[in-house]
């Protein structure tokens, strides 16, 4: 149990709010304009684009957190690893979803997760084209929509055979047996859809979506994911059943039930 209490924790998402404020205003006058793209992969690995809008939208919210949290330690997928001595420390992926990004689609979103030695205390997914943003900790999950503002909860799910599964690219597994225990959990359900990055974890707490499974997440691609749909009524953890702080092999479900079978058919090969 974290020694934060409530009303820390409240500060710390309300901070976590100014942080998404200021990503929001780094990215969005980027966004459907024309923009540089580079590829930041190594020799040989698949395309990885980063734009001045991921770049900007990161250094804004590390000089705020410095400001601010001067002992807090800051992880981000664009400028690397700061460590911090009070324990705790921020995750960010300023733009979770460049390729979504690159091409127009508002699939993508910020992720911003405060974290301490146990794991992510707080979440939050940030889509500041369509100005929602998605909350989560111990407190609850909630979401705020341009026109209302409500509590975030996962739907009942009995089966696979009645579950929506998502996931961003079947790319993501390029070699069996991961592809085939995937093709396999897809045969069972009863629709898939591709895309969404982020906003298709969103839509699980929102309980629109069943599951989200998917290889090859970092950090900071899921710690912000799991205080939302945990505090919704939902489950994350990695394809062998553990949990999923250090990405890899991701299942997010809605129910727990839908889980545990997709779990039996994955974790072979996780």
């Amino acid at each position: 149990m974290s020694s934060i209490s409530d009303a820390e924790l409240e500060t710390f998402l309300a901070f976590a709010g100014r942080l998404a404020d200021a990503a929001r205003s780094a990215i969005l006058p980027h966004f459907r304009q024309p923009l540089t793209v580079t590829d930041k992969a190594a020799a040989g690995a698949s395309y990885d684009p980063v734009t001045v809008a991921d770049r900007d939208a990161e250094h804004q919210m590390r000089a705020l957190i410095t400001e601010h949290y001067p002992s807090h330690g800051i992880v981000g997928e664009e400028h690397g690893d700061s460590p911090g001595s009070s324990g705790l420390r921020w995750l960010l992926d300023p733009i979770d979803g460049t390729r979504a990004f690159i091409t127009g689609v508002p699939l993508w979103g910020t992720l911003i997760a405060l974290s301490d030695e146990e794991g992510p205390l707080l979440g939050v997914v940030d889509q500041p084209f369509l100005r929602e943003r998605f909350l989560g900790s111990r407190l609850g999950a909630r979401y705020e929509l341009p026109d209302r503002e409500g509590t975030l909860r996962t739907r009942p799910c009995a089966s696979l055979a009645e579950a929506t599964l998502y996931c961003t690219h079947p790319g993501m597994f390029p070699r069996d047996p991961a592809r085939s225990a995937f093709a396999e959990l897809e045969s069972r359900v009863r629709m898939s859809r591709f895309s969404g990055d982020c906003y298709s974890y969103c839509m699980v707490a929102f309980g629109l979506v069943d599951l989200v499974v998917e290889a090859g997440l970092k950090p900071w691609d899921i710690q912000a994911i799991i205080p939302i749909i945990e505090a919704a009524g939902g489950v994350v953890t990695t394809w062998k059943g553990e949990r999923a702080v250090a990405g890899g092999k991701i299942i997010a479900a809605g129910d727990p039930a839908v889980h545990e079978q997709a779990l039996r058919i994955l974790q072979p090969a996780a």
